[in-house]
């Protein structure tokens, strides 16, 4: 099938964006994009017209629209297993305490489509929509670990073992003993590995055919939730997981 080249570069105009790069001026854009500025340009225009691409008028520089948060909004909203899930993740955000999230598999990271913020929370960096690691994540370690073999191979084909902190994941090796280790246990850890002072605990969310679906988890700092206490939050985690998963097998078939 035939790729439209305009199409493919608008929206890799788009990607460049995220939440370290909220702005680029257009001879940035013109330079990572490798194309000539009168292009760059025409393009933006194009997106601009259509409101994916906004312009400040205090600088000049591009930032995303708000059609996207619009779009992206009715995304989320309509997938079922969102609106299953909410329960679970405002009880367990209220039983804890803490910042709880709802993560899918995209591509070759895990994105969070849902959170729940608890009282005591302090971990605010977070937010729906945020793209986050597999190799270093609990959400990312279960949603690799109920993958088939071959689906295993294609997502570690060519990843990038970024270091986050020097608890980190360094290589393939280390991470598929983490994953079988993830498989075994029923729900993953992450133990200071993508943010220092910050565990994070996650369970698979599983259809009828015991393929995941997305995965839940709880985000706490170790200065404040000792092991005794993370063994409760992991219990209550694989409790509202199971519950969960046993929901979306009488749900809409589309989840």
């Amino acid at each position: 099938m035939p790729i439209i080249q305009s199409v493919e570069r608008s929206l890799l105009i788009l990607d460049l964006f995220d939440e370290h790069t909220t702005e680029l001026k257009i001879t940035d854009i013109s330079e990572q994009m490798g194309l000539h500025k009168s292009t760059v340009h025409s393009l933006l225009k194009t997106l601009e017209k259509f409101r994916y691409i906004d312009q400040n008028p205090e600088n000049g520089k591009y930032r995303l629209g708000l059609k996207l948060v619009e779009r992206g909004n009715f995304v989320i909203n309509t997938m079922d297993i969102r609106k299953v899930a909410k329960k679970h993740l405002r009880e367990l955000s209220i039983k804890t305490g803490q910042t709880c999230h709802l993560g899918i598999l995209d591509g070759s990271a895990g994105v969070y489509i849902d959170k729940e913020e608890g009282k005591m929370a302090v971990i605010r960096y977070s937010r729906i929509g945020r793209r986050i690691p597999l190799h270093c994540t609990a959400i990312g370690k279960v949603l690799l670990s109920l993958q088939p073999p071959e689906e295993v191979e294609k997502l570690l084909e060519g990843y990038e073992y970024t270091q986050h902190t020097v608890h980190t994941i360094k290589n393939e090796q280390e991470l598929r003993h983490e994953i079988s280790k993830t498989a075994e246990l029923g729900y993953g850890i992450d133990d200071e590995e993508n943010e220092q002072g910050v565990r994070c605990i996650a369970v698979p969310i599983k259809n009828q055919d015991n393929q995941v679906l997305a995965a839940i988890s709880i985000s706490t700092l170790v200065s404040s939730v000792d092991d005794q206490k993370l063994n409760y939050f992991i219990e209550l985690l694989q409790n509202a997981g199971r519950e969960l998963s046993e929901e979306l097998k009488y749900s809409s078939p589309n989840v």
